[in-house]
């Protein structure tokens, strides 16, 4: 846009013309960190750097002892970041920046020299950062005033200008130190001897136990050897003797096991039918000794109903018998009755004795398949036969 400015990070603008004063107001704006529009012809606008810069102080010094030195620093300072710093520093460089860096020198400078002849060479030496701390306190007011800001200050180097006084101060330091560093040789070069000798030692030690422990090995190596010599057909044997006691246990496992198997495939199935046999047999003996009872109690039913079919032809073959004996009634019709009583009471008796000898029989043995019966006439007995 046509009039509008901005400065770089690193700079500060400044904008003068128009009405800027008056009391707590700066005479010009001051613009960081933004842009601003500026009218032309009737403002005008400056920047100002903000960055850091650099300052080297070589300067020559009496001590408090009055002994000459040369000391070289180094200013690193920069303009501040405030309106007021920033002011200050303006009005007296804006027209000549790099003047900042001249008039810095000069400041520091002139602390140094004040700062120096206030102490020893001792001090200085050994205490350079006492010496820098110094110098910043006294010029951090006047550097204030201009608008610059310290950063660090650095004591590069300090140098007797070949006086010898700083060398011969360091002079038993050195001595010391080269005392201390020859005892520590010699220490070393002891250390070194000894533990050379406790080298050697070490390695003849190693070389007799070495020895040692190789007369031994070959000591048991020979031993073994014999040992394992003589022990050679008794190992053998040994192991024909472990080979022939597996291989037996095993056959007698395999014995266990068949005989296991025949149990379990023959004897326990020959045990069941048998058992099965048996069984099957007693339920056939009840079973025909039930038949026996029925049959027999069958044959009685059926010998009693052919007694009894029977009982007329024997009374009548009784009666045949005594038709051609020569028999006398001597009580008439009642005489007759009596005999043909008598006939049939014959008959009764000789049913009662077949059935008496039937029981005994079946009794005694076993019944044949069915009684026969036969009545012969002869003169006056009669015979029944059972087969």
């Amino acid at each position: 846009m046509f009039g509008y400015r901005v400065p770089a990070p690193d700079e500060a603008m400044l904008i003068s013309g128009g009405k800027h004063g008056g009391t707590g107001e700066t005479p010009f704006r001051v613009v960081t960190g933004h842009g601003a529009f500026v009218m032309p012809f009737f403002r005008k606008v400056r920047f100002l750097t903000l960055s850091m810069a650099e300052a080297e102080v070589s300067e020559t010094c009496v001590t408090k002892q009055a002994i000459a030195l040369n000391v070289r620093a180094v200013i690193a300072f920069k303009v501040g970041n405030d309106a007021e710093s920033i002011v200050n520093a303006g009005q007296r460089f804006l027209s000549d920046q790099a003047q900042m860096a001249v008039l810095t020198g000069r400041i520091f400078a002139g602390h140094l020299r004040s700062i120096v002849g206030s102490m020893t060479v001792e001090e200085i030496v050994t205490e350079r950062q006492k010496l820098a701390n110094e110098v910043l306190d006294g010029s951090a007011a006047e550097m204030a005033k201009i608008g610059l800001t310290i950063d660090s200050l650095q004591i590069q180097s300090i140098d007797d200008m070949k006086l010898g006084y700083i060398a011969a101060m360091a002079a038993p330091h050195n001595a010391a130190i080269q005392r201390e560093a020859q005892i520590a040789q010699a220490a070393a070069d002891q250390a070194a001897a000894e533990a050379q000798q406790a080298s050697q030692r070490k390695q003849a030690e190693y070389a007799r136990q070495t020895a040692v422990v190789q007369a031994t090995y070959k000591a048991e190596v020979d031993r073994a050897q014999a040992e394992a010599a003589q022990a050679g057909p008794l190992a053998q044997a040994t192991a024909q003797r472990d080979v022939i006691n597996a291989r037996t246990e095993l056959a007698q496992r395999e014995a266990e096991l068949r005989q296991q198997q025949l149990v379990a495939e023959i004897v326990k199935p020959a045990e069941a039918e048998a058992a099965k046999v048996r069984v099957l047999a007693s339920a056939e003996a009840q079973a025909m000794e039930i038949q026996a009872a029925a049959a027999a109690s069958n044959n009685r039913v059926a010998l009693d109903r052919l007694i009894i079919e029977q009982l007329p032809q024997i009374v009548r073959e009784a009666a045949l018998g005594l038709s051609g004996a020569k028999v006398t009634i001597l009580n008439g019709a009642d005489g007759l009755g009596d005999v043909a009583a008598g006939l049939v009471g014959q008959g009764m008796a000789i049913l009662e004795s077949v059935r008496a000898g039937i029981t005994a029989a079946s009794g005694s043995s076993a019944a044949a398949a069915g009684p026969s019966i036969s009545v012969t006439p002869n003169s006056t007995r009669e015979h029944v036969t059972t087969a």
